[in-house]
């Protein structure tokens, strides 16, 4: 029997979560998956994010009482997140996006190459600005925007700033483009600083937006300006999928079938390339 083939997902979890809660959170999703690929050797790698988060960074946090027991006994949570958004800084500001995409870059280096990346909220908006990065003649866009005229131009800004730098760490990441992303209640990095990510090419990878009509945490505009970044028209190709919940991760079966479709038709579309390729080369009027 022939080996099967590797399909390796990369995993990114959303703000206050690990990668060992997005494991247990996205279980019927990846059995779904392997299920449907049983010619492939499926495998996903569940990351955590380097910002470990302390509790008054969670969304709706009360400080106990001065001198209160809840006080005296805080303890570290297990929480944590690729990055805190800045609560002082115009325009938008992510502290430690840097470090979070450096540890995401060793995960490509040591476990690597995946095919593809699945992220829920900010780990979703992390998915696709990974995807970006991976694409080829993505580091010229950097350089575009390096301009802090050319970066504000179009923004309301007290001083233009520039594009934030295309990381190093992704230069020695050495991993290809992705054949595909899967986001779950994604967003676009908002401001200028974020740019480069978007824009100057829209973002090329294959991109299937999965977003909850009620979700209370990420606002449809949000939602919509991540959609609006790739190119093509992904609500007429079918590459946004809109589930009746909130803020969370599907697992009714329709929107497990249409993770199963796109990645599909991923997969089928780069073979069908990489198989014209083959035959392009055995056209060739070849000079032996």
């Amino acid at each position: 029997m022939a080996p099967r083939q590797p399909l390796k997902l990369l995993m990114l979890h959303g703000y206050t979560q690990s990668g060992t809660l997005f494991h247990a959170k996205s279980r019927a999703l990846i059995k779904h998956i392997t299920k449907a690929f049983p010619l492939h050797e499926v495998s996903a790698i569940y990351p955590t994010g380097p910002t470990r988060l302390n509790p008054a960074d969670i969304p709706g946090y009360e400080p106990p009482a001065e001198g209160s027991p809840a006080e005296q006994q805080q303890e570290q949570i297990e929480a944590y997140g690729w990055y805190r958004r800045s609560n002082t800084a115009d325009p938008p500001l992510y502290v430690g996006l840097e470090g979070g995409l450096d540890a995401i870059a060793k995960v490509l280096r040591e476990e690597g190459p995946f095919d593809g990346v699945i992220g829920f909220s900010q780990g979703a908006a992390m998915a696709a600005m990974v995807a970006s990065l991976l694409e080829p003649g993505r580091k010229e866009a950097f350089e575009h925007f390096a301009d802090p005229k050319v970066a504000s131009e179009g923004f309301e800004v007290k001083e233009p700033v520039a594009g934030v730098a295309f990381p190093a760490s992704f230069e020695e990441a050495g991993h290809p483009p992705l054949k595909f992303a899967l986001c779950y209640s994604g967003f676009r990095s908002p401001g200028p600083r974020y740019r480069p990510f978007y824009e100057h090419p829209p973002v090329q990878t294959p991109i299937l937006h999965v977003l909850g009509s009620l979700d209370a945490v990420v606002d449809d505009q949000r939602s919509r300006a991540l959609v609006d970044a790739c190119a093509g028209d992904p609500e007429r190709e079918g590459k946004v999928v809109w589930h009746p919940g909130g803020h969370f991760l599907p697992s009714q079966r329709p929107y497990l079938d249409a993770a199963v479709r796109f990645i599909r038709e991923q997969l089928e579309g780069n073979q069908a390339k990489a198989d014209a390729k083959e035959d392009d080369v055995r056209d060739m009027d070849l000079p032996f």
